[in-house]
């Protein structure tokens, strides 16, 4: 049963918040661990979404089913278009995005994409819906060696409220979505829950429990975890738990800690000052350019429908210009494929 067995045995448990004094004293511990194993250097990415089609009623998500918005996937030639300028900053590490809808974004639609990204990135990650351990292995062959996918809630009862009806109601399969990605050959494996869904103390340990699990049984991959908090979208999804600033630092803290050799990311749903706060912490991914939207970095009249608002809209040279002034060094490219 994978993970779910841990998790069942773990139910109940849950990260104990520190006060002032102890939280201080743990985040200088994390930022010397994060210094002996990752450095100085962050890494920069971007997301590219190729489509926003999907089957799902997720409540909390743009991208929704029953959402009345423009929907669209790209071209081919438009996927070349947000290439070429995605990588003319010089970033050569991007995530491909679609909706969860196998019949407008098929594998062999996304495999096509993928074709044309080889020509200008030289790492590739996708973060779509969840496949089989044999698909997986086919997107590998492709090209691919990063694999993004979010449980968004481990509670069982809450994943199912939030998940109405569509394939994603399946806990199970994406819970061990991966471990099939990790068997099939990816190189680095990144999850991760969407916090506020939850009492975000209960997530972080299981999140936490989950990185450590996927490490003891994939030594050879990279695991990563992400902590996206819910931002505004077209619903108006509220969340039902807060997760205010300090939360997200502790929890920064607790996974490097728990984990020194995690990549840990952080996206531009936080604001430009947070990330900068936040960074000395444990983080080692950011993203940087950032669009939520199909085309949202070449293509004219994209969609006005995003998957939810981005807070940090600084260019990637302005997030460079930042990190070198923190001391630390961007780093568009640190993998190239045999």
């Amino acid at each position: 049963m994978g993970f779910y067995q841990v998790y069942s045995q773990n139910k109940g448990k849950r990260l104990e918040p520190d006060d002032e004094n102890g939280l201080e004293t743990k985040a200088v511990l994390a930022r010397d661990l994060t210094l002996r194993f990752f450095g100085r250097a962050i890494q920069l990415y971007t997301p590219m979404y190729l489509a926003n089609y999907c089957d799902n009623s997720c409540v909390y998500c743009g991208f929704n089913i029953k959402n009345n918005i423009e929907r669209r996937k790209l071209s081919l030639d438009e996927v070349a278009a947000e290439a070429r300028f995605i990588s003319s900053t010089g970033l050569k590490h991007i995530l491909i995005l679609t909706g969860e809808d196998r019949s407008e974004s098929p594998l062999e639609y996304i495999k096509d994409c993928i074709k044309v990204l080889k020509g200008y990135f030289s790492s590739i990650s996708v973060e779509i819906y969840p496949l089989s351990e044999p698909e997986y292995a086919s997107l590998v062959a492709a090209g691919v060696d990063g694999l993004t996918i979010y449980q968004e809630v481990y509670d069982e009862e809450i994943y199912s409220k939030v998940h109405p009806a569509g394939p994603k109601k399946d806990y199970l399969f994406r819970l061990d979505a991966p471990e099939r990605g990790a068997r099939a050959g990816m190189r680095s494996v990144n999850i991760g829950a969407l916090l506020g869904l939850n009492d975000w103390k209960t997530e972080a340990f299981m999140l936490g429990l989950h990185a450590q699990y996927l490490q003891d049984k994939f030594p050879d991959v990279e695991i990563g975890v992400s902590l996206p908090r819910i931002r505004p979208q077209v619903s108006g999804f509220k969340p039902a738990y807060a997760v205010n600033d300090r939360d997200l630092a502790q929890i920064i803290i607790y996974l490097r800690l728990k984990l020194p050799r995690l990549s840990i990311s952080l996206s531009t749903r936080e604001s430009a000052s947070l990330r900068e706060n936040l960074i000395p912490l444990g983080i080692t991914r950011i993203s940087a350019g950032s669009s939520t939207l199909v085309g949202g970095h070449t293509l004219e009249g994209a969609p006005e429908s995003a998957q939810f608002k981005i807070q940090d809209q600084r260019s990637i040279e302005e997030i460079k210009t930042m990190l070198y002034k923190l001391g630390y060094q961007p780093v568009l490219k640190d993998w190239m494929p045999i």
